[in-house]
């Protein structure tokens, strides 16, 4: 005894276990990594377990903890883990032995390494029986309309940012919203006609099946609240069966005690119902159903908004389909394939294309483009720019002619809008690849060896926007030429295939050439793998790829396509003109015919460069066939023709020539200008002396 007569019960200072103790605090430490934990005999105590009964692990936990409050538990545990938190807390109900529920509070301090991975929470365990305030001793009650208010201001504010009915249905589903609410499961239909179409069931696990569909008149809770567009609350399972015979059968097996069916109403119409489940007994007071009728208003102006959002939103995705090209058509000599994706924006969308317009002659050209904006008025000038784009190619305009006027036809147009596009123009005979770009990205080609090379086209402006003032003459959009051998894929897509959220457009066009590298040989599969690199999200863009590959193999060497550009008053281009298709046919073997095809194609560079002001280009090429092909292009529109020269003429002689030399000849109009063309058969190889050069 001390000299006041008290005993001494505790050493001073008290040690920091017995001070815990003697508050009801016990402690534990969780070793993450190994899902092991310890317990001292203070927080055992507080759980209601006997040492023999925990095994060590947070399982060992279940048997006392209510299975609504252990998944609330464990996703504040899980949510502060992932969002790098240090500490959490949380009240939860625990089941004692031959007692009613009682409250306990646990508090977690989590010890991270160096590199941010947690790896134990070392924490306090507390009996919270008597927390003024807090749930026991009266406080339960207040402690659940406070828990309630919250869930209703946090799932109103959630439901505020949904974009589907998939993401209302999310957020009911979620233990961290409606969990602490306290409801077994939940339940919500949707209004479909005269019918109920249950969208979402479950949270913790009960199970009422209601039927998929039931009929607003039905003797059914949730029927009940929509036809009368009243709440129905259940305070007990005697109401439960004497109301709703038709349902009891699923209830009676079930820990659920109450319930209550919420209408959902949005300007004044019934959109939906909301069903919520309970274990705990009793009617629900003034203030709980205010707190639930509130809750149901702000899910029903979520939903509504959600439904809306996908009605305007599968709308304007149609009228977008509607401007891109219905088929895609068969292209001898490649193979095809196209993938177009919506970003899920509501009503917006964006106005992304492609196109594939055969030009005949084993030629094809394929559009890939994006007009700036997200809305329909953005689909709409896609379509138009797509249409005249596509004319323009159609009736002959090069690839640089096209783009400038399909720019001046979108600045006429007077949106305030540009476009970016690529446009590649491929002659599957010989591989020539003539590509010129409008602001877009840069192409990607993958070889047949698997090798993927984005390439460096040379660009310029997006459509739309006015031409540069030091442009000149030229068009303003080079043509990059070079040449698709067979078994080459070229790739064009959007910026919405390599943006990612947050990242670096670098980043993703990386992630595209290594997953076009990496992929499938089939262009279908290819083309599925690389959508799936930003799978039904992405980057909220839009997103359209094109995939061309050549079919066919290697040709011989020397079957190689041949171009030579004329310039006036160049006067050794045609010499050099001639010696190229000289060594050219003789590869071919055309020895016997090289005299011939020389001068043929000396006569039809001659008319280029005499009676045309801008010179032009001569081809020579292979065809399908075994026919070579020369063709001279110029700006001219004025088409030539074949007239018989006097004996003392000394010009005019030039087509009948090549009409005679030749084993077809012919005329088609390019755009600005034209082409003359002549055709010889190739008798095979033969003993010739071959090329003599290039």
């Amino acid at each position: 005894m001390d000299q006041r007569g008290r005993p001494p019960e505790v050493d001073w200072p008290a040690r920091p276990d017995l001070s815990l103790a003697l508050n009801r605090m016990g402690t534990f430490d969780w070793d993450l990594d190994r899902g092991r934990m310890h317990l001292d005999a203070t927080a055992l105590e507080v759980l209601g377990l006997r040492p023999e009964e925990f095994d060590g692990t947070p399982a060992g936990l279940r048997r006392r903890v209510l299975p609504g409050d252990e998944a609330r538990l464990d996703a504040r545990v899980e949510q502060a883990l992932k969002d790098g938190r240090s500490h959490y807390g949380a009240y939860f109900r625990t089941l004692r032995e031959h007692a009613e529920p009682g409250w306990t509070h646990v508090q977690g301090h989590i010890v991270r390494d160096p590199h941010g991975h947690p790896y134990r929470i070392i924490g306090i365990l507390r009996d919270a029986a008597q927390d003024p305030g807090e749930p026991g001793a009266g406080g339960e009650r207040d402690e659940g309309r406070r828990r309630m208010t919250g869930v209703v201001e946090r799932t109103t504010a959630i439901l505020a940012h949904a974009r589907t009915v998939n993401d209302v249905t999310d957020v009911l589903k979620d233990p961290e919203a409606l969990g602490h609410l306290g409801a077994v499961s939940v339940m919500l239909g949707i209004v479909d006609g005269g019918r109920i179409h249950l969208v979402a069931e479950g949270q913790l696990g009960a199970y009422v099946p209601e039927i998929e569909y039931t009929r607003i008149d039905a003797e059914l809770p949730m029927s009940e609240a929509v036809r009368s567009l009243q709440p129905v609350f259940l305070a007990s399972r005697e109401e439960f069966q004497r109301r709703y015979p038709q349902l009891w059968p699923y209830i009676e097996p079930l820990s659920v005690r109450s319930g209550v069916y919420l209408p959902l109403i949005a300007q004044g119409r019934p959109v939906g119902a909301l069903g919520l489940l309970y274990t705990r007994d009793g009617d629900f007071d003034g203030e709980e159903r205010n707190l639930l009728v509130a809750l149901g208003s702000g899910i029903a102006q979520g939903l509504q908004r959600a439904m809306l959002f996908e009605q305007e939103h599968d709308l304007a995705e149609g009228l977008q389909r509607a401007m891109l090209p219905r088929v895609i058509p068969e292209v001898p000599g490649a193979r095809i394939a196209v993938r177009y994706r919506a970003a899920r924006i509501g009503r917006d969308i964006g106005g992304d294309w492609y196109d594939v317009v055969p030009l005949g002659e084993g030629r094809v050209g394929v559009t890939i483009g994006d007009v700036e904006g997200h809305d329909t008025d953005a689909a709409a000038v896609m379509g138009q720019l797509r249409i005249v784009l596509r004319a323009y190619v159609l009736e002959g305009h090069t690839p640089g002619t096209a783009m400038a006027r399909a720019s001046a036809f979108l600045r006429d147009l007077a949106t305030e809008r540009f476009a970016t596009c690529t446009y590649a123009e491929v002659d599957l005979n010989t591989g020539m690849l003539h590509l010129v770009r409008a602001g877009h990205l840069d192409p990607v080609v993958r070889r047949g060896d698997g090798s993927c090379h984005r390439i460096q086209v040379a660009g310029g402006l997006p459509l739309g926007l006015p031409p540069r003032e030091h442009q000149g003459s030229g068009s303003g959009y080079p043509v990059t030429t070079l040449e698709l051998h067979p078994g080459d894929t070229l790739l064009l897509c959007t910026d919405g295939l390599v943006e990612r959220p947050g990242g670096d457009p670098e980043t993703g066009m990386r992630e595209f050439m290594e997953a076009a590298a990496n992929g499938p040989a089939d262009v279908e599969e290819l083309a599925d793998v690389l959508c799936d690199l930003v799978g039904d999200a992405g980057g909220g863009d839009d997103m359209a790829l094109l995939l061309l590959r050549r079919r066919g193999t290697p040709a011989p060497r020397g079957g190689g396509p041949l171009r030579h550009r004329l310039v006036p008053g160049d006067a050794d281009g045609p010499a050099v003109a001639r010696h190229l298709i000289r060594a050219a046919v003789a590869a071919w073997g055309a020895w016997d015919r090289a005299d011939e095809i020389e001068l043929a194609a000396d006569e039809l560079m001659t008319n280029a460069l005499v009676h045309t002001d801008g010179g032009g280009q001569v081809a020579a090429r292979l065809t399908a066939e075994g026919r070579i092909r020369i063709e001279v292009e110029d700006s001219s529109s004025a088409l030539p023709r074949r007239r018989e020269a006097g004996d003392w003429a000394v010009s005019g002689r030039g087509l009948m020539l090549v009409d005679r030399l030749a084993d077809a000849w012919g005329v088609e109009p390019r755009g600005a200008g034209k082409c003359v063309w002549c055709e010889f058969a190739v008798p095979g190889p033969g003993p010739g002396p071959g090329p003599t050069g290039g």
